[in-house]
């Protein structure tokens, strides 16, 4: 099978390729002792984004059910400041987003200036849940794949840095998580007979899910597949990714704070005079 963690930017990709359990030669130790730092690095690189309000990121996490949507949003995100941080969560539309375009609902969520937003789930699922269950054609589901690379280019154009993460479960894996959620009472409150009845369709799903990536993924808007059978090894591509994405962005953040301070100083001059507010 292939090598771990995938970037797709439009080319065919056959996910039977790609082992969910491939930890790219990476023992859970080493991952352990990186995570500290890079996790780290990413509460840093949020505030500066947050402070400077130069750009907007755009997270979406997209994947069958007991892929670790849910424990990424916990583990990788649950230790940065939750100032200028925020979740998105995308279940059946309500009548009032059903009344509207598919992308409406989407649109709204999406990140302001120094934001962080993470999409559970997200706008995908209009090309993966409702052609295989039929509420649209194969058909319109093409048609959507152009309209979302669209959309997805204006929020760029805007200053949006989108970042998509395919998370890649095997079906054994699956099977193992939805046992254990059974078998633990604390646990059983995520019981779904959803799950259990999407699981029948996993052939499906996996082929929408190679659909989706050589369909919508750009040099700007990339996937990543992320083998997901290990929740370390999957916790670790998420940050390093996230962490490559965010880099070539500092220098910009830090020149718009130094600008952001020299307009402040300017206000504080124009209004108490070169002696400062003090008098001094």
């Amino acid at each position: 099978m292939g090598k771990a963690d995938l970037i797709c930017t439009g080319h065919k990709v056959r996910l039977g390729d790609i082992d969910p359990g491939d930890t790219n030669g990476k023992t859970q130790e080493e991952v352990r002792q990186s995570m500290t730092k890079d996790l780290e690095e990413l509460d840093r690189l949020q505030e500066l984004l947050y402070v400077s309000g130069a750009n907007s990121v755009l997270v979406v996490l997209q994947g069958m059910d007991t892929s670790g949507k849910d424990g990424i949003i916990r583990h990788v995100f649950g230790g940065i400041s939750p100032l200028g941080c925020r979740v998105a969560s995308f279940k059946v539309p309500t009548e009032i987003e059903s009344a509207h375009d598919y992308l409406w609902r989407v649109h709204a969520q999406c990140p302001g200036k120094g934001e962080l937003t993470l999409f559970n789930r997200s706008h995908y699922e209009c090309v993966l849940v409702e052609p295989i269950h039929g509420i649209i054609s194969k058909e319109r589901a093409c048609e959507r794949y152009e309209e979302i690379r669209r959309f997805e280019e204006i929020l760029i154009r805007e200053g949006t840095i989108i970042v998509k993460f395919l998370l890649h479960i095997s079906k054994k894996e699956q099977k193992e998580r939805l046992l254990e959620r059974i078998a633990r009472p604390e646990k059983q409150w995520k019981v779904s007979t959803g799950d259990w009845k999407e699981r029948e369709r996993w052939d499906e799903y996996q082929s929408a899910f190679e659909d989706m990536l050589e369909h919508t993924a750009t040099k700007d808007a990339p996937w990543i597949v992320v083998p997901a059978d290990r929740k370390w090894y999957r916790n670790h591509v998420v940050v390093k990714h996230l962490l490559k994405a965010l880099e070539p962005y500092v220098d910009d953040w830090k020149k718009a704070l130094i600008e952001r301070g020299k307009q402040q100083m300017k206000m504080l001059h124009d209004e108490f005079g070169p002696s400062g507010p003090d008098g001094e």
